[in-house]
Order: structure tokens, then sequence, then C-alpha cells
């Protein structure tokens, strides 16, 4: 008898390592907000989570950096964030060792284009690799969730929406503000049929996915009015799958 318990507690261990590694992405259609933060806290399982918000996509604006302390103001967590307009004198930790002592990432929105620029320049991208491999816990929306997948469509070049290359974490083409913004929809639609983009996901503002191991695995929403979608073409048409959401609050 015991040496049958002393099995099961080597099996329940070797279950609970591996479920540790698991590797997480949420994503979400809009902007940087409470609930979804809240949300990548509890991912974490960490009494207190260290999270760090990468304001990249913005230039690292400081109106953003302090909505970010705000919105994290009454939440059990530990704040950061990770600046790249920096300089050796003032920084002495690489970005490598900043991003792999954290719980969580969150990547907040803005230019799209400029941020994957700057993070391959930096070896930020090879940073946020390790991370999630590690299983730190990744999340974003916007251009925060748009860099995660292989291509979508970004407003970061001029006159009109354009696609743009993603770090490939997820094998999925995107689409963020797929409502609140008119020509969003239509125009992933059509990237579809026209082969220009794969099949992929498409969240509202305030809805997200969560990914687990590069898989579907929940759709998030903070009220019952917005949804994350599957889109896909099939016989020359584009087929739209409401997934059906958890609503957080």
């Amino acid at each position: 008898m015991n040496r049958f318990f002393i099995i099961i507690l080597i099996l329940f261990s070797c279950h609970l390592t591996f479920g540790q590694n698991d590797k997480k992405i949420f994503i979400y259609g809009g902007q940087v907000n409470k609930g979804f933060i809240k949300y990548t806290a509890e991912l974490t399982n960490k009494e207190k989570p260290k999270i760090c918000f990468l304001p990249t996509a913005t230039a690292d604006n400081k109106s953003y950096i302090n909505y970010w302390y705000e919105l994290c103001s009454d939440l059990t967590l530990e704040p950061k964030v990770m600046k790249v307009w920096i300089n050796s004198t003032t920084q002495k930790k690489s970005f490598e060792e900043i991003l792999l002592s954290m719980d969580a990432i969150i990547v907040g929105g803005g230019n799209t284009l400029n941020m994957l620029a700057i993070w391959k320049a930096q070896g930020i991208d090879l940073a946020l690799k390790k991370a999630y491999e590690k299983g730190i816990i990744i999340a974003g929306g916007s251009a925060g969730s748009l860099c995660w997948f292989t291509a979508g469509t970004t407003d970061s070049r001029p006159r009109e929406l354009t696609i743009v290359n993603g770090l490939g974490f997820l094998n999925y083409s995107h689409c963020p503000h797929y409502h609140s913004e008119e020509t969003r929809k239509p125009l992933y639609h059509k990237n579809i049929l026209e082969k220009k983009l794969t099949s992929g996901y498409a969240c509202d503002d305030k809805s997200g996915i969560l990914f687990l191991n590069g898989k579907l695995s929940k759709s998030v929403s903070l009220d019952s009015e917005s949804f994350s979608y599957y889109v896909y073409e099939k016989n020359g048409r584009i087929v739209e799958e409401k997934l059906i959401p958890e609503i957080f609050k």
C-alpha cells in the first residue's frame, strides 16, 4: 500500500510539473484595461504576481505608463514597466533579465510595426520567446495581441490598413478591434478570401482568448455583448464562428 501511494505521489508531482510549463498567451481586442489585467494576474496562480507592462508601441509614452500604474493601484499584483528608450548608464539589467524575472508580461497598444522593429533590433523578440517557453504568461491587446500571431492588419503605416507579420508564437492570423473600427472586419475577410492571410481569430475590444500551448483554450469577455470569433474560408465564402465566452468581472 505504501509503495503504491509513493508511485501515485510521483505521478502527481510529474503532472504538476508539466502543468507549470504550459505556455499561455492571453490576447484581447482593445487597449489595456483593469479587467483583463486582473484576469492575467489570476492566470499566474501567484498571490502577488510580478506583471511587466511593455509600452513600446507608444514609444514609452509617459501618460500611458501612468495609466498602467493607475489601473493596477488597487489590484493584488506588483506592477512593473520595461522601457526601451533607455541608456546603459541608467539601466544595468538586460531586457532578457527583466522579462525572465516576471510572472506575466502585458504588451500595450500603439504602432505594431515600429514596436516589432525595435524589439528585433534590441533582441527583445528572442527574450519574449524565452519567457513564453519558460511558462511566463504572455498577454496584450491591440498591437499587444497582433504581435503574437503570424500576421494581421495594422494601422501602423500611412493612409490605410495594411498587413504586418508578427512573431508567430500563434500559428494563425488575427484581427483586433473587430467591430469597434468599421474597416477592420471587411478587410480581414477580404484578406482571408484572397489568401493574403490564413484563417485566424478576431476579437472585439472587450473580448479575449486564452491560448494554451498554441491552441484555443477559452474565450473570455468583460460583458455579454463582446465576442471573439474564429474566421476562415470555406467554399469561397467567409465563415465566422462565434466563441461562447466566459464572462469575467
